[in-house]
């Protein structure tokens, strides 16, 4: 017999207690169930790489294994080829479903007609699902994941047999007692598709009631604990608290990272003792720089002009330009996961907050040619002031053209010095970000590590806030002070850095920015202001 195969930390598809670490899905998501029984149709909403699949695909097991109920889930991704074609479209579905039924191990009483009834394309789905549900001696459950993969008539086509069947169905027309669409978009735009009216609840229609749209959260801190603490059962080997601490920190319970922090430690560095919140923040730094898939797709989007219309201001500090089109695109960024449910509106973790601004740079950081390592003083510190001074040169010999290319218009002079730092200081030490829209500033904190006379490990912080000044506004220095003693204050240091970027048009020629001077803050602390 052969022995139980160790489980570990998913990052690719759905999870399965057999082979991986993973909380109880249906427990993520009471509301489902409720809604089931109650024989509604409703929308699950969530990034990708949050549990959505496997949610429904536990769910369907569970409510099959009941006795009364025929619970199928099948993924919609064949019919996005289709694209407008919605007869193809319906024949990639039905296949997929056909499919689906014969992966589940049910008898033939409960699975769906074969040959499917012979109707006109546009119906065909919904004539479909009216056969199973005629012939199928238990109530039928249909979960379809992935439902954003239909585009443009297929989706409309789909939607609209869907709310048909779902109005017929107690006018003793067989049809599935609960439909799930599973994706990332809320409920609005399915309500579009499905010809609904964006701004009014309309009862007879499954895709016109907001209220029921669920959305699958992220982790909590205690379900981080309780998901790490099935790792330490298995093997003995503990994550201590800081380390779980600096988990949810980083990834504010993003199911996905929280999955790949662990695995990366677990099982690509090869920590073999208990894991400490250093080893998480080294996991953080290998997992950006390789730019794993999940990472790749969301930054993939963000230049999708929804997208850069939320996340410019955010990464600016500035106030976004509200109309009443601005809530469609702040929906859409927030059901991708990149900006948090609530306000204020900021990027909503860390790590995601880090990729952004490495990949919104790395145009500009191919600009940078000084070599990090003479950037290192002699007893091992981190030279700040030559970082100063250098940055001065590149500001005026490229500053003008990057900001000319730079897409993202609004935040570049952020951009390109975010770019400078990272090239600059990552290589031995790390670079903390904090920006949200509103707050007119963006602020850094250098974390650099070196070895102090006695062979003491210390670390060395500098802190850093940039402000910009733009036409027809107020010298932003005075503010700057205030915000930047804030900051220090925050982080117990005495002195820091206020750097001013100059985008009116009566600045000063690009060869004569750079000037330094002494500052004093509101709270006496002398601090370094750079006008750029």
């Amino acid at each position: 017999m052969r022995p139980p195969r160790a489980r570990y930390f998913n990052t690719t598809g759905p999870c399965g207690p057999q082979h991986h670490y993973m909380l109880s899905p249906t427990q993520r998501l009471p509301q489902a169930r409720v809604l089931i029984e109650m024989d509604r149709y409703f929308v699950l909403h969530a990034p990708r790489q949050t549990g959505k699949t496997t949610a429904l695909r536990t769910l369907a097991s569970e409510l099959t294994a009941e006795g009364d109920t025929a619970a199928l889930m099948l993924s919609c991704e064949r019919a996005k080829a289709a694209g407008d074609d919605y007869a193809t479209a319906e024949s990639l579905l039905l296949d997929s479903l056909r499919d689906a039924a014969a992966r589940s191990g049910w008898p033939e009483k409960l699975l769906p007609p074969d040959p499917w009834p012979q109707v006109t394309p546009g119906s065909r789905f919904g004539s479909a699902l009216s056969e199973w549900c005629r012939r199928c001696p238990r109530r039928v459950v249909l979960f379809l994941d992935e439902i954003d993969a239909l585009q443009g008539n297929s989706m409309v086509s789909i939607l609209s047999q869907l709310r048909d069947g779902h109005n017929a169905r107690h006018e003793r027309h067989p049809f599935p007692a609960s439909v799930v669409l599973c994706g990332l978009r809320n409920v609005r735009d399915y309500k579009v598709a499905s010809g609904g009216d964006p701004g009014q609840s309309n009862p007879a229609s499954p895709f016109n009631i907001i209220a029921e749209s669920l959305r699958l959260g992220d982790f909590t801190a205690d379900e981080i604990s309780e998901l790490y603490d099935q790792h330490t059962q298995a093997t003995g080997q503990d994550f201590i608290k800081n380390a779980v601490d600096r988990v949810f920190e980083l990834t504010q319970g993003q199911p996905w990272l929280v999955n790949a922090l662990a695995h990366e430690i677990t099982f690509k560095m090869g920590v073999t003792g208990t894991i400490t919140a250093g080893q998480v923040d080294e996991a953080k730094e290998r997992l950006i720089r390789a730019r794993a898939t999940h990472l790749d797709a969301l930054v993939a989007r963000l230049y999708e002009p929804r997208v850069k219309r939320v996340i410019e201001p955010v990464v600016a500090g500035s106030f976004p330009n509200v109309d009443p089109t601005f809530s469609d695109a702040l929906s859409y960024v927030r059901d991708l996961g990149l900006i948090k449910q609530r306000p204020p509106l900021e990027v909503a973790n860390p790590i995601y907050r880090e990729v952004i601004l490495r990949v919104l740079g790395d145009p500009a950081e191919q600009y940078v040619m000084a070599d990090p390592r003479s950037f290192v003083l002699p007893d091992g510190r981190f030279d700040l002031d030559r970082l100063l001074r250098e940055f001065v040169v590149f500001w005026r010999e490229h500053g003008e053209v990057l900001i000319r290319q730079e897409g993202y218009h609004e935040a570049a002079c952020q951009i390109i010095l975010m770019a400078f730092l990272h090239r600059l200081v990552n290589g031995g030490g790390q670079l903390d970000r904090e920006y949200a829209a509103g707050t007119k500033r963006l602020d850094v904190l250098i974390r650099w590590p070196y070895t102090g006379p006695d062979g003491e490990r210390l670390m060395q912080r500098e802190a850093m806030e940039l402000k910009v000044w733009r036409a027809d506004r107020d010298d932003p220095v005075r503010d700057g002070l205030a915000q930047l003693d804030g900051y220090l204050d925050r982080l117990s240091l005495t002195t820091g850095v206020l750097v001013v970027f100059d985008r009116r048009p009566e600045a000063p020629p690009w060869k004569e920015r750079g000037s330094f001077e002494q500052a004093t803050t509101p709270s006496g602390r002398q601090v370094t202001l750079l006008r750029a």
